[in-house]
């Protein structure tokens, strides 16, 4: 077997099984045909440590929390700078000056972009570090396995879930502090691994393993027990479980196991 060349010769490759390209040559006046491979072959999937959207998150990241160091106490306040002013996550009916240990002081208002641009900034080094560690531990495996626009769409989501359950509880009750840090977007991704590989072994403190669907399940419930008693000062608990929330029902969404949505459950999650 063999594609047959113009001039009664015949070609050693084996037969095709895609199109047939012609292509002409000078050493002899022969039609060669060569295998061309179709566009539905199979081609082996990339794999990246550092992929475009984890990248860019913890890039934007730290130059924020490095304008934030910079121009800290620069706003005419010295509690909070020009940033957090503005970019932070502030409670919808903050009043328009509030008394403080310092002063009347013209107090900063809710803005719609801060449901996101709270996610960028961070309170230290431990905060930041932590967050985009484990943003990157988890969400490297997970942005390679759905594609990074996927991926982008999920984080942002569950940062807004959590900003949004975040402004509820301070409004709740009667809370005038800003909120910021990306907990929310990050714990939504570790949701996303613990319902991917829920068997997979997480090693806390790099020497005790977990599953990481019990790992999920602990880290939610610590929330849920630390925000109705109080007992993490400082903490937006609320905001951890509406970054989850979202992520578990977007998953589903995708999976068609909502009342609405798609049907066909999608094999990768």
């Amino acid at each position: 077997m063999g594609a047959t060349l113009e001039g009664g010769a015949r070609s050693t490759e084996p037969p095709s099984w895609g199109k047939l390209a012609p292509e002409f040559t000078r050493a002899a006046p022969y039609r060669v045909y060569h295998h061309s491979m179709p566009e539905t072959a199979y081609r082996p999937p990339t794999w990246s440590m550092m992929p475009p959207v984890i990248k860019n998150l913890l890039i934007i990241n730290a130059l924020v929390f490095f304008a934030q160091f910079v121009l800290s106490g620069t706003a005419g306040t010295p509690i909070f700078g020009p940033i957090e002013r503005w970019f932070a996550l502030w409670p919808i009916d903050s009043p328009d000056v509030v008394r403080t240990q310092y002063g009347d002081m013209a107090w900063p208002h809710f803005w719609p972009w801060q449901l996101v641009t709270m996610a960028f900034l961070h309170g230290g080094i431990g905060h930041i570090f932590m967050n985009m560690f484990i943003l990157w531990m988890f969400g490297m495996r997970i942005e390679n396995t759905w594609g990074s626009r996927r991926f982008l769409t999920y984080y942002f989501a569950c940062v807004i879930g959590a900003s949004l359950a975040q402004l509820a509880i301070v409004h709740l009750t009667g809370g005038l502090y800003p909120t910021l840090g990306a907990s929310g977007g990050v714990l939504g991704v570790l949701l996303a691994f613990g319902m991917m590989y829920p068997e997979e072994p997480i090693y806390l403190y790099f020497l005790f393993p977990i599953k990481a669907k019990w790992l999920v399940v602990g880290l939610a419930a610590l929330d849920l027990y630390a925000g109705v008693t109080g007992t993490q000062a400082g903490v937006a608990n609320f905001a951890h479980l509406g970054g989850m929330v979202t992520g578990f029902l977007m998953i589903q969404f995708w999976r068609g196991k909502l009342p609405f949505g798609p049907r066909r459950e999608r094999p990768v999650y």
